[in-house]
């Protein structure tokens, strides 16, 4: 019989077990002692002291206590841990599953995990909503807090094993869509970035990936695939990278291809659409733009609001998988988005019939597809909305043959990229980003002056996490710079289907306030911005300090250096697209689009480059948004309040007359420029009508400060009427 503990031993292990770990401490001798005593070790600090044993140095005696404490099962303290020890069923499948310590699962811990699916006597679909059931709990909080706060936000190492396990036990049961479903969302959680820490769980995010890659179907095929095109984790990635290869090797496929047959349809029966009954009633699935949308109808046939009760009551398990499905479908959606905007570069071509079969015809790809520019046998072409046409509506007959591409206005025509906008607006097509009216960057007089390198995006202060990013998301790959004596290369984006890297150079922005200039992990918060250059992409890697000094080329195994590529000599879509994204990178990161700045930010140090930033010259992007706003303005209902003069939109409210920066978004009042500070809230987005692509959080901001200053009379925020009131 168990034993109580006294009241200071009690005290002792509630304060250890309200730690994440400790180094020992003598804590072995005294857990030795109370087992041996026939006293329970408290839960909590069990956990802590499996955690000491995994992670913290100096430890080895606590090795052996560990040893004895088998119960409970799981480490306390996570809700996912405390749902499935709630349930008694699956006890000796947890224990077997935080033995998971290594990469992959053993044939050896493959056939005691199918052992014990069989003992269970719960059957696999019991078993299979269990344990997607708990992963789903994986991101909640922890259900008992710590003392030392910064490891709220981490995974239990001992229970991120018994995770593992369970990822692994996923490919083992019958096929079904919410496996793939709730492995991709593992992984997802386990790459979400915790600040001063970086990806939550690694290591976990890569046994998703494992198991998602001996998973049957198409389901999970299309997972890996979707999850290519988010994942920017350069460990993870490559474990996908790695599977799809394999998958496409074994099917006699092209990367390219597998990814684009990867993609399912979601139960849609024609582009954009499906209906699904439910009894009397009916639910009918249908994408709009970005997302899906999911209305009611009842057996009339008459819409209804919100799901009938009917359906509530009688069809509760179709019912939630559909809503999940429509969820996979906005998460593909969106990864689909980002695979054709990577396209201009990958030099992807298909034949006409291949490529409507996949692309034009297919019930979801169709959705983006038809909203895009293609050229068939070099003649530009779009969707009209019950066929692909020539730009001026004449009909097209190609052979199944004919060469397909994706359109780009880099050298093209004058006349017929204006053809194509207005085809577009004729037709009441918004793009899924930016095609038609996408920034070019042809070489300046600058540029062909300095040879070699591109100045155009130098002398910025950006916001270094921002960047990092807004550099992943775009294939670039980079390094948090810190403030430690080492040196990183720059910012890196490979073109391998051109055989060419371009590179950002940056460095950490240092002014000798160290705590001012840091985050409490030692990365810099800001960066300083320097040339862009290209090179071979197996030229040696330039590197330079984290807090800067200039690159040098890193030379081993007695290579020579090599200089970089004369930008005359660069691909204009290469040069196009590489400058975009810098533009992009500057354009979103920079600390001259933060409103709160007018100061210059700490003691002031950055107010010549915010003001030069907020109110000086367009970047190329600030120039296309100035030519959209042209043909918008006019057709807002405050038309007649705005005028576009130069760098700014000009509003005239009842108090003022304001101008807003269409590069930044900051305001001037006059007659005095006075600055006007207001903060955007998130999703701010009037409706301005008709907009010809999605996605410019930058246009909505101006919009929406325009909409609110030309009623000004009308504001009720304090912080933005004594601005204008002057008081």
């Amino acid at each position: 019989m168990a034993v109580d503990l006294d009241e200071a031993t009690r005290k002792a292990f509630e304060q250890l077990g309200r730690t994440y770990h400790t180094y020992g401490d003598g804590w072995s001798t005294r857990v030795q002692g109370e087992l041996a005593a026939g006293r329970t070790i408290p839960p909590a600090a069990v956990a802590t002291l499996r955690r000491s044993a995994l992670i913290s140095y100096r430890v080895g005696e606590l090795h052996a206590a560990v040893g004895q404490l088998s119960e409970p099962v799981l480490n306390v303290g996570e809700l996912w841990a405390d749902e499935a020890m709630a349930d008694g069923r699956w006890t000796a499948l947890l224990a077997h599953a935080a033995t998971a310590t290594t990469a992959r699962p053993g044939a050896r811990w493959e056939k005691t995990a199918r052992a014990l699916i069989e003992d269970t006597g719960a059957g696999p679909d019991a078993l299979r909503e269990a344990v997607t059931g708990w992963l789903a709990f994986v991101d909640r909080p922890r259900t008992l807090p710590l003392t030392d706060t910064w490891y709220e936000n981490q995974l239990d190492p001992y229970n991120a094993n018994a995770l593992r396990g369970l990822a692994w036990l996923l490919p083992l049961l019958p096929a079904h869509p919410g496996i793939p479903r709730a492995l991709g969302r593992l992984v997802e959680t386990c790459l979400r970035k915790i600040p001063g820490l970086g990806p939550r769980n690694p290591k976990l995010a890569n046994a998703g990936v494992v198991s998602l890659s001996r998973t049957e179907g198409e389901a999970a095929l299309a997972e890996l695939a979707r999850l290519a095109s988010r994942v920017t984790f350069k460990g993870t990635l490559k474990i996908i990278d790695t599977a799809l290869e394999a998958r496409a090797e074994a099917l006699g496929l092209s990367r390219e291809e597998i990814e684009e047959l990867a993609v399912p349809a979601y139960g849609l029966t024609e582009p954009g659409r499906a209906e699904f009954p439910f009894g009397e009633a009916t639910a009918l699935l249908e994408v709009r733009g970005p997302k899906a949308v999911l209305s009611w109808r009842n057996a009339a046939g008459k819409a209804v609001k919100g799901v009938p009760a009917a359906v509530r009551q009688d069809h509760a398990e179709e019912l939630k998988e559909l809503k999940a499905a429509v969820k996979d479908l906005d998460k593909m959606l969106s990864a689909q988005a980002e695979r054709l905007d990577r396209q201009f570069l990958a030099r992807r071509t298909w034949t006409y019939g291949v490529w409507r079969a996949r692309y034009l015809d297919h019930p979801l790809v169709a959705t983006l597809a038809r909203r895009l520019v293609w050229t068939v046998a070099g003649t530009p072409a779009v969707y009209d909305g019950t066929d692909l046409r020539g730009i001026a509506g004449d009909p097209l007959c190609p052979a199944a043959d004919a060469e397909v591409r994706l359109w780009h206005p880099i050298g093209r025509e004058a006349a017929e990229v204006a053809a194509v906008r207005d085809r577009l607006e004729g037709l009441g097509i918004t793009q899924p980003f930016k095609q038609a009216h996408r920034e070019v960057y042809p070489l300046t007089d600058a540029e062909r002056n300095t040879g070699r390198y591109s100045n155009r995006f130098a002398g910025h202060i950006l916001r270094q996490h921002q960047f990092h990013a807004l550099a992943a998301a775009r294939g670039w790959r980079n390094k948090l710079r810190l403030a430690v004596d080492d040196s990183v290369p720059p910012a890196v984006r490979e073109l391998a289907q051109w055989g060419l890297r371009a590179e950002y150079w940056i460095e950490g922005e240092d002014s000798g306030d160290h705590y001012g200039d840091t985050t409490g992990s030692g990365s810099h918060l800001r960066l300083s911005t320097d040339q862009v250059r290209f090179y071979p992409i197996d030229a040696p890697q330039n590197r330079a300090h984290c807090g800067g000094g200039g690159y040098t080329m890193y030379l081993r195994d007695g290579r020579d250096p090599v200089e970089p590529l004369p930008l005359t000599e660069i691909p204009e879509l290469v040069l196009s697209e590489v400058l975009r994204d810098v533009d992009l990178f500057v354009g979103v990161a920079s600390v001259g689009n933060d409103p709160t700045w007018s100061d210059g930010g700490p003691e002031g140090r950055f107010r010549e480059y915010w003001t030069s930033y907020g109110f000086g010259e367009l970047s190329q992007g600030a120039e296309t948004r100035r030519a959209l706003l042209e043909r918008l303005v006019p057709r807002l209902a405050i038309a007649g309040r705005c005028t576009l003069d130069g760098r700014f939109l000009h509003v005239k409210g009842e108090l003022r007359t304001y101008k807003i920066h269409l590069g930044s978004g900051n305001i001037l009042m006059e007659p005095n420029d006075q600055y006007l500070c207001i903060v955007p809230k998130a999703g701010d987005s009037p409706d301005a009508g008709y907009l010809p692509y999605e996605g410019d959080r930058t246009l909505a901001v101006i919009l929406s400060k325009a909409v609110l200053l030309a009623k000004d009379t009308e504001i009720t925020d304090p912080t933005i009427t004594s601005q204008i009131r002057g008081r």
